[in-house]
């Protein structure tokens, strides 16, 4: 099949293969392990991956649990999915499905993580009671979440620009993953889900593109599709040549974008 049947046959499978090209390497490969060492992920363990996206953690998780072990993996995205299938263990169970409603039955799992979902999902602390559920007495459970907007400029920045070019809804969009920086918001989404020895650590790793215009196609074409949000060509480069003048305290001799990526992670343990 050529290249544009196929985006034109599943266009969402298309954005999920950018944002793991673009942004798992840049944001969210880097917490794969830090993530399983903080719920003590071992071998022989069952784990869940909650919001698993195109399945990096998931795949850090089955080398870790081994033969013995087994690791489930869910999303609500189906092109997400399909992007995890095709580079994932087959070993790994993938299952479409909302964290509100976990398709999986009560204890059933020794370790439950998430990476960068918490914050996205309509409803996080129903989620939060979910994870608790499956979780088996004993079970840890690990969730990251982004620090708050303000702690990172480049992308405050970015926002700022695409809310000044396209809509204040743009700007809204690239700001949604950031907003579970507050770590008293974060714990009590963990409280009123019942989860009371919630400890919350503070964990800094770095955001790296190769330069502007990749930072830019990430959210252009791996994140704002999904949120229903398509810019045309030239709207694009305003917004990239914009950028290049307010990221500039952080583009390197070689054009990269480097900058401190911090990251909450929060633990607990079911009694």
């Amino acid at each position: 099949m050529e290249k544009e049947d196929r985006e034109a046959a599943d266009p969402f499978e298309t954005v999920a293969e950018t944002y793991d090209k673009l942004l798992v390497p840049a944001l969210f490969g880097q917490w794969a392990a830090p993530v399983a060492n903080s719920a003590s992920v071992r071998e022989g363990q069952r784990v869940l991956d909650v919001a698993c996206g195109t399945g990096v953690l998931a795949r850090a998780l089955a080398q870790r649990v081994g033969p013995a072990g087994a690791v489930s993996a869910l999303d609500i995205n189906p092109a997400m999915l399909a992007v995890a299938r095709k580079k994932g263990d087959p070993a790994i169970d993938w299952q479409e499905g909302s964290a509100e409603q976990l398709p999986y039955g009560d204890a059933q799992f020794d370790a439950v993580v998430s990476q960068f979902g918490l914050m996205l999902f309509p409803d996080p602390g129903r989620a939060l009671r979910e994870m608790r559920r499956v979780l088996a007495p004993g079970g840890r459970l690990a969730v990251a979440v982004f620090d708050s907007l303000d702690t990172l400029p480049a992308y405050a920045a970015l926002a700022d620009i695409y809310a000044r070019v396209v809509a204040e809804e743009v700007g809204q969009a690239l700001r949604s993953p950031f907003s579970l920086g507050d770590t008293d918001v974060l714990a009590s989404y963990f409280n009123g889900a019942g989860i009371d020895d919630v400890v919350i650590s503070r964990a800094e790793g770095r955001a790296r593109f190769p330069d502007v215009d990749t930072m830019v196609a990430a959210d252009v074409r791996g994140w704002f599709p999904f949120a229903q949000i398509r810019l045309d060509d030239q709207t694009v480069g305003t917004v990239t040549r914009e950028a290049e003048q307010a990221l500039a305290a952080f583009i390197g001799a070689d054009g990269a974008v480097e900058f401190p990526l911090p990251v909450h992670i929060a633990t607990a343990v079911r009694a």
